[in-house]
């Protein structure tokens, strides 16, 4: 039999499946090589060399790779279909004792013909690739392991610091200072009920419009004196249609699944982290279900797209089905981590019929198929169609020269087209948002906003004014789906990156969520703080995406990897020296809690952040060493047992739930917050 040799066990029985006899399919287990974790491992005298070693636990699965490979004719290396896969690939052709016939498969779908394919196409490990991963650690390995020691001294012991992870909390701890530094102003809103005289389709003929221009000029109304004021005009103005304007909108529906835009998707709708997104996906990927998922290209092969429209013609009919294919140009300036969006495998396959043998994941694998399915079903779909209407109005107060403009539009859809797959989805969100806000005025989708068929000059009646006052917002905290469209926005990181990227600054303690969005802490703020002053054009935005780039072209061949470390290490390693003799120690700020040291009486209780997470300490420390857990309270009493307090905590996994701080005693816990 041919050997076969893939990472993951689940993979290898998925092609085991559909490969016969003729294969025998073997696993590494991930890596087999990897940089050693206790020391720099990069020669730096000569030419950057990395000192990959074998890992140690995997000493067993080597051995058993070497001994079946030595009377195979054919082994074929079919590691993922990306920079680490092909550095994968790379080891484990080092460890071979016999090179002859050992090819590098590809293939961005576990499915019996694109592995086959593959098999009949194989080809030599791309040396580019390898060099461009191995770039990539090595620059990060220079970064984190040549800063850590400067952090240690000038910060705090324990800390560490990332090229990419210190970027993407410089967004977080920016965004913070944002927030805080905005004011808040005043401003109203003004909107006018007005009745037809002709019977309509609207509940009693009435209909909103709202104020937009006064005297040609946008209505901007700073406080109530002037909306008083307008409103006092309006309630004695005549009012008149001065413009109908009805129109036919398309909409067409979104590209189908990048990594980038999947996590979003999957973080907005289910509320997962990337993290989570991604260990699913690659569930699903490892059983044949879906394509690569890690991935910035939204091209669709031929052959998928045949299927899907055959499946949406058979399934829906020819009304839902485009007159050509829909095809979807990258935004992303290098698409290189696969040649195919995220689609499954098989149209046929819908979630209610689909059987996952991991049963670990056998629920939110349904979730993300599920929307995976729709993202790509629906991309090859006809566009939904609405009938669009914006009525102007003109109001003429009787004893004021002023005249106001007031505007109405709403949609109706007249042909769901792609929609078809939302529209439950929108319904149940529809409910959910009704039931949250009992007490606005109403809850509208665009499909609800019907207007009545009034006629250009047709004179209105008054029916009532409303004037609202409100407050401009500060601009949001990220959540981990905004994070991610700003980073791949900025050009940092690749589709491999996010998910650990923002793990990483989380199980650092450098940044916490709170309701989904992110916060930075006090140790988050220093360590920011000391890196942008000192090296600025390390963690900088455009430095940053620029280092990418040249990693892209270090992968398309453009350039050699060591020329591009050299080029960053030579100035970085001046600098390195000049921070650590002449920088200041940064004191990282302590958020207090009111209370007096019950040990000493003298000192604050304080919240510090440790490798574990926060811990309750006296700011007397180290002349006292009183320390208590730290329990964070949200200013709610348990709905179940109504005396207990709820409070966060963490799972094992440190995932953040609330319950009750009578545990065990009231066993309440939810992953929301209550209301």
């Amino acid at each position: 039999m041919d050997l076969i040799i893939v990472e993951s066990p689940t993979k290898a029985r998925t092609l085991s499946r559909f490969l016969g006899g003729d294969f025998s399919v073997e696993a590494t287990m991930g890596h087999i090589k990897d940089l050693p974790k206790n020391k720099l491992a990069i020669d730096i005298e000569n030419s950057f060399k990395p000192d990959y070693q074998a890992v140690s636990k995997r000493s067993d699965t080597i051995k058993k790779i070497r001994d079946l490979s030595i009377d195979k004719k054919h082994i074929y290396i079919a590691t993922d279909p990306d920079r680490e896969g092909e550095a994968i690939a790379q080891h484990v052709y080092d460890i071979l004792k016999s090179k002859s016939g050992v090819k590098r498969i590809v293939f961005h779908e576990i499915t019996k013909s694109a592995v086959e394919e593959a098999i009949s196409n194989p080809r030599n490990i791309d040396k580019n690739l390898v060099d461009a991963q191995v770039a990539r650690r090595v620059l990060d390995r220079l970064v984190g392991y040549k800063l850590s020691p400067v952090l240690w001294k000038k910060v705090r012991r324990g800390l560490s610091a990332g090229r990419v992870q210190s970027v993407c909390v410089r967004l977080i701890v920016e965004k913070e200072r944002e927030i805080q530094s905005f004011k808040s102003e005043e401003y109203w809103e003004i909107y006018v009920k007005l009745k037809t005289s002709k019977t309509q389709n609207t509940p009693n003929n009435i209909f909103e419009v709202q104020l937009v221009k006064i005297n040609d000029k946008k209505a901007q109304i700073q406080n109530k004196e002037q909306a008083d004021s307008i409103v006092s005009e309006l309630n004695s103005s005549e009012y008149k249609v001065s413009d109908v304007n009805k129109r036919e909108v398309v909409k067409n529906a979104y590209p189908p699944f990048t990594t980038s835009t999947m996590s979003q998707s999957a973080a907005r709708i289910f509320g997962w982290s990337s993290k989570k997104t991604m260990s699913v996906a690659q569930a699903l990927y490892e059983e044949g279900l879906i394509t690569y998922h890690r991935t910035d290209s939204t091209n669709i092969a031929g052959e998928a797209i045949f299927k899907v429209r055959d499946f949406i013609k058979s399934s829906y009919g020819e009304r839902y089905l485009p007159e050509k294919p829909r095809f979807y140009k990258t935004k992303s300036k290098v698409a290189q981590e696969a040649h195919e969006a995220i689609r499954p495998t098989d149209v046929r396959k819908i979630n209610g019929t689909l059987k996952m043998e991991n049963a670990k994941y056998s629920r939110e694998g349904g979730l993300l198929y599920d929307l995976i399915w729709k993202r790509f079903v629906a991309c090859q779909m006809s566009a939904s169609v609405y009938d669009e209407t914006t009525i102007d109005v003109k109001g003429l107060p009787k004893d004021s020269g002023n005249l106001y403009l007031l505007r109405a539009s709403g949609q109706v859809m007249k042909f769901d087209g792609w929609r078809t797959l939302y529209l439950k989805r929108i319904s149940d969100e529809k409910d959910t948002l009704k039931s949250q806000n009992k007490n606005s005025k109403s809850v509208k989708t665009e499909s609800e906003m019907v207007l009545p068929d009034v006629e250009k000059d047709e004179v209105l009646q008054l029916n009532k004014v409303i004037a609202e006052q409100k407050f401009t917002q500060p601009p949001p905290r990220y959540t981990e789906s905004t994070l991610i469209k700003t980073l791949e926005k900025l050009g940092i990181g690749r589709p491999s990156t996010y998910a650990p990227t923002i793990n990483t600054i989380q199980i650092r303690n450098y940044v916490e969520k709170s309701e989904g969005k992110f916060i930075p802490t006090a140790v988050g703020i220093a360590v920011n703080d000391f890196l942008v002053a000192n090296f600025p054009s390390v963690f900088d935005y455009e430095f940053t995406a620029g280092m990418e780039e040249g990693l892209d072209k270090i992968a398309n061949g453009e350039v050699k990897w060591v020329g591009l470390i050299s080029d960053f290490y030579n100035p970085f390693s001046k600098k390195l020296e000049d921070v650590d003799k002449n920088s200041k120690r940064v004191a990282i700020a302590a958020e207090k809690t009111g209370d007096k040291c019950p040990e000493c009486k003298t000192g604050d209780v304080i919240i510090r952040i440790g490798r574990f997470g926060k811990f309750l300490s006296c700011s007397r420390f180290p002349e006292c060493k009183y320390t208590a857990k730290y329990i964070q309270k949200v200013g709610i009493k348990c709905p179940e047992c109504k005396s207990g307090d709820v409070i966060i905590k963490n799972t094992k996994r440190g995932r953040k739930f609330y319950g009750c701080s009578r545990y065990p005693k009231c066993k309440w816990a939810s992953w929301r917050k209550p209301s």
